[in-house]
């Protein structure tokens, strides 16, 4: 062999190892971004969760009082009901 074809080998057997990198690059390169891609919608979806479970404790809070109102006003409606002799 000259050396024209071990050079010539040489590339061809270079250019086949670089293609076979990139590709190899481009497939760890695309999972990843998938993989990113599905923590930053899971953290999306978690920010969102967390935002109603804030906006639903704000509501049953609020529930809770609006009971707690209605059955003071009830015990004391009962009370004036047993006042004028009525019953309850």
């Amino acid at each position: 062999m000259d050396a024209a074809l071990v050079t010539a080998l040489g590339v061809i057997g270079s250019a086949v190892v670089a293609g076979a990198a990139a590709m190899y690059g481009s497939r760890i390169s695309g999972r990843a971004q998938r993989e990113g891609n599905a923590v930053n919608g899971f953290n999306s979806l978690t920010d969102q969760l967390q935002e109603e479970r804030k906006e639903l404790r704000t509501e049953v809070a609020t529930l809770k009082l609006e009971l707690a109102e209605e059955r003071a006003e009830s015990a004391r409606l009962r009370l004036i009901v047993q006042t004028l002799g009525g019953t309850s």
